[in-house]
Parts: structure tokens; sequence; C-alpha cells
């Protein structure tokens, strides 16, 4: 059962809904440790002055805000607990909203929303929920938690409310801000027949959203293996071309995707197919000596495992970083 991170209520006019808040979502990504190579030492981050390289008790540390290159406003924590937002327990709903009006660029972190143990408050819960169904609306109101202030929308989902922290307009980019984005005039027109054809490729397909259609391809091969390599198993991972970029006829990559498209299998879905069954052609091969061939697999001694695992563990990095 998972546990309310918060409490308070909802009030929206003279109604008052006391409710609890719990995630919404349970990330699975990978997480590793570090360790100096050669021995099982973890490696640890500390806090350590930059001029005389030793470390900082917390208690020692003051922060400050750069102001200019190279030129800081010291700040003590009294200074700033008098900006801290007010320590409410109160979502106040501002305004009700269509669900369209809201981009979803806009949206941040989401959870569940759960009335407290009583009468009172599950029959308001049901009310607001009810009421916010019918009218199609989401409330939009401001939460604080962890001594933060959060612009909140609450809005059904799945026979319950769920609220989400939203980023403010000025945290939000605009397309125009990016120069590698062309806009305006100096983007290029596509011809009729173009736009017709790519058409026709997104409606063959188009399907109803099922989020269980999409795996974690790359999660459930690192797990796997991870898990043979725990084991004592020999890891022979198969090195792959590297992929070309080259410019292609427009036209022709439509007709030939629409083509893909009609024949039942997009470049897309075949590709997903084909990386959730490599770990098991890999775990094949790893009982059958490896060919001899300079890009293709290659038998790697114990030692040279572990540096198999060292790439997989940046690549494990790399992907959470992006």
């Amino acid at each position: 059962m998972p546990r309310a991170i918060w409490s308070g209520s909802i009030s929206f006019g003279l109604v008052n809904v006391p409710v609890k808040l719990y995630s919404a979502v349970h990330p699975q990504g990978l997480s590793f440790h570090q360790f100096q190579e050669g021995t099982n030492a973890r490696v640890r981050n500390k806090r350590v002055s930059e001029k005389t390289g030793k470390e900082v008790a917390y208690e020692d540390i003051v922060k400050g805000y750069e102001v200019e290159k190279g030129h800081y406003v010291m700040v003590e924590p009294d200074e700033l607990a008098e900006f801290n937002p007010r320590a409410t327990r109160t979502i106040d709903i501002e305004d009700f909203v269509a669900l369209d009006d809201i981009d979803p660029i806009y949206y941040d972190n989401t959870y569940f929303l759960a009335p407290e143990d009583s009468e009172g408050a599950r029959k308001a819960y049901a009310l607001l929920l009810k009421a916010m169904e019918d009218q199609k609306k989401v409330a939009i109101g401001r939460l604080v938690m962890r001594n933060k202030q959060y612009l909140a929308a609450i809005r059904p989902h799945d026979g319950a409310l769920a609220v989400s922290t939203m980023r403010f307009h000025d945290e939000v980019m605009s397309p125009a801000d990016i120069d590698a984005i062309p806009t305006g005039r100096s983007a290029p027109r596509a011809q009729a027949a173009e736009v017709k054809m790519a058409g026709q490729i997104i409606d063959s397909m188009s399907r109803d959203w099922d989020p269980k259609r999409y795996e974690d391809t790359y999660r459930v091969q690192v797990l796997d293996f991870l898990k043979k390599k725990a084991a004592g198993e020999e890891i022979v991972v198969e090195e792959e071309p590297e992929e070309q970029s080259k410019v292609v006829d427009l036209m022709a990559a439509l007709e030939a995707s629409l083509e893909a498209a009609k024949k039942g299998g997009s470049r897309r879905t075949s590709s997903s197919s084909s990386s959730t069954t490599k770990s098991s052609s890999t775990a094949k091969r790893s009982s059958s000596p490896a060919k001899k061939s300079s890009s293709s697999a290659k038998k790697a001694p114990a030692k040279k495992s572990s540096s198999t695992s060292r790439r997989s563990s940046s690549s494990g990095s790399k992907r959470k970083s992006a």
C-alpha cells in the first residue's frame, strides 16, 4: 500500500474536500553504483572546498547566487526564510478550464488524490469528481509541498481525482527560441502529393492508444544481461554496423514507407520486435564459440566481460541523463 506524501484539502467556493496525496507513478529506471576499478570499493561524493581540497561540513555551507560571471551574492538561510511560501494545507481552486486548453508541455509530475477516511470527505470527493466529469473541466490551483509552491491542475482520471504539478508560463520555451527549428518564411513547403502520402501513412499506422504495447526494451535487455553475468555466464555482444546518415529522395521514402505500412509492419514496429528478441539470440550465441570476424561477435575473456559491463553501465547512465 503506497504511503501518502501530503495531506490537506481542496477548497472551491464554500466546499472543502479533505484529501491525501499519493504518487501516481513508480519509475523503473536502472540505477548503477560507482566503484574503483579493480576493487569492490564504492566511490562516494563529498562536498569539498575548491580552494583547500578539504571536505566541508554541511553546517558550514552557505548559498550564493551568481549575478554575473564569477560574481556572487551570498545569502543566509534566515534571509530566504521570509520568502518561503506560506505552509498551507489547502489547494485553493482559482479557475476551471477545459482540459484541451492545456498543452501537455506544462505538466510535470502527477499524483492521485484520495479522500480522508470519513463519510463527509468521501461524499465531497465524489461530488467534485462527478461535477468535473460532467463539465469536462480541469481545476487550476496552487499547491505548497516541501516548502515549494506549485501550480497544479486537478482533473478526473479513471474514476479518481489526479493532480499534476505544472510549469509556470515563463518556464516553457517557444519553438521560436530555437534557431534550428525552421519557422515562417525559412520553413520549407511540402508538396501536396507528399502531404497526401504522409497522411495515408499516418492513417495506416493509427490505432487506439494502448500503453501496454510499448515496453522499455533497453531495460529488459540490460536486466537480462546483468542476470546472466551474475550467474557466471559468458557474455558475447554482437557489434552492430554503424548507421550511415544519407539524404534520400523524400517521395521515394514516403512511397516505400506506405508500402511497408500496407503490408502490416512499420519500420518502427519491426525494429521494436527485433530488439526484443536480441537478448535471447545473444544468449544462444554465448553457448557456442564466436565466429572470427573483425566486425562481428567476439568471444570476450572473463576480464573483458567486466569492461562490457562498464560500457552497458555507461550507456545506462547516458540514457538516464538524457
